[in-house]
């Protein structure tokens, strides 16, 4: 058998160490530690007295594993208070009541070490007291309460702290009534920007639409939601604290333009998490190569939808601007199903102020020749406007 060329036989060894080193950085990345558990909450009250107010909530800690036994030693509630003015003087208590279905609650509130055996769950009430002095509107004062859940999994992969923010509504904007509705005058149709209270995983995406744009529909229209508030309704964000950037993602992120989401190491190691290293990498060779042939957006096009659609810190409204956001889950199919609790087309989109315009997805039906016109402004802004959904009526 006659022999390769220099050159093949280099190219086969170099392709053999990528190989290798692709296929363990994915087997480094699937034994990192992780915990099996999930914290999920349900529906929040807020009640009313004389001086202040109680945001009421309850949250579920989960064990979908079959074997493994995973502590939970701590547990603590920071919330931090939004809203129109200065809020030093208002007071904030928080108090955690256990639920454990085996043990009693503590009086005194403490939370002690629990084990949440495999799956099985556990519950915890949380109550946060705001109180404001005498004179003070609180009503007027307050708008959101961020409530950032600090808690601890111990068990065989070792020590973590993780940490989940939910988002409570404390008062909410009245719908806008046809009559009064502000239309703007696009080319060859009308646009109005919505606007919503501050939205979260407590919020459903078809309540969220028919409360605020469900009373303004009509035959024809439009209706759009930002990918950024889908997502975080989605549940899709969580805190960089909680990110473990490895060396690739420590390596790779200093090639990205400083703007980048994926500049950071946290921010990259999010993609990382996402579609794998080996993906990362390869698609950053790739595209680097494309690149010299003046092919730019390479490695975009082959990293997959999310290593667009992250947003890093400061990339989103506030309490999201302290997160680091991803990009909707299955998009298309939350068009497909909100179109059909409202009865017009529904899409997802992502627009900014440089006039760019992306359909991430549509439901049936949707004219995305209009949307690319009547988005280009920019109508539902980038900044603190709320308005996450954008009406958009032909003609």
């Amino acid at each position: 058998m006659p022999a390769l060329p220099l050159s093949l036989t280099v190219l086969a060894w170099l392709v053999l160490l990528l190989g290798l080193t692709l296929g363990v950085l994915e087997l480094r990345h699937r034994l990192r530690p992780a915990s099996p558990l999930i914290l999920r909450s349900g529906p929040w009250s807020v009640r009313h007295f004389d001086l202040g107010l109680k945001a009421i909530g309850e949250i579920e800690i989960a064990n979908p594993h079959g074997r493994m036994e995973v502590m939970v030693p701590e547990l603590r509630a920071v919330p931090t208070l939004l809203g129109t003015g200065r809020l030093e003087q208002l007071k904030v208590s928080t108090r955690i009541e256990t639920l454990h279905p085996d043990e009693e609650a503590r009086a005194d509130g403490y939370w002690a070490a629990y084990i949440v055996k495999g799956h099985k769950r556990t519950r915890a009430r949380l109550t946060v007291r705001i109180e404001a002095p005498p004179g003070v509107n609180l009503g007027a004062l307050l708008d959101t309460l961020w409530v950032d859940l600090v808690w601890v999994n111990y068990g065989p992969f070792g020590r973590l702290e993780r940490r989940d923010g939910l988002l409570v509504p404390l008062r909410k904007p009245e719908p806008v009534r046809p009559e009064a509705a502000q239309w703007r005058e696009g080319d060859g149709c009308h646009v109005l920007p919505v606007r919503t209270h501050l939205l979260g995983v407590l919020d459903d995406p078809a309540q969220v639409l028919r409360r605020y744009a469900g009373p303004l529909l009509q035959p024809g229209d439009i209706l759009t939601i930002g990918e950024t508030p889908l997502a975080v309704i989605q549940g899709r964000y969580h805190h960089p604290s909680t990110v473990q950037p490895s060396a690739l993602a420590r390596l790779l992120c200093r090639v990205f333009h400083p703007t980048s989401s994926l500049a950071t190491a946290c921010g990259l190691q999010t993609l990382i998490d996402q579609v794998g290293p080996a993906r990362v990498l390869l698609a950053w060779i790739l595209g680097s190569l494309l690149k010299l042939v003046g092919s730019k957006g390479g490695f975009y096009r082959l990293a997959g939808a999310q290593a667009r659609l992250i947003d890093d810190i400061t990339g989103t409204t506030p309490p999201y601007d302290q997160t680091i956001v991803l990009g909707p889950d299955q998009p298309e199919r939350a068009c497909r199903e909100l179109a059909e609790e409202l009865g017009v087309p529904v899409a997802v989109v992502d627009v900014n102020d440089l006039g760019r315009v992306k359909v991430l997805a549509a439901s049936p039906g949707c004219d995305q020749t209009l949307l690319q016109r009547a988005l280009r402004p920019n109508p539902a802004g980038n900044a603190n406007e709320r308005t996450p959904l954008v009406l958009v009526r032909p003609g």
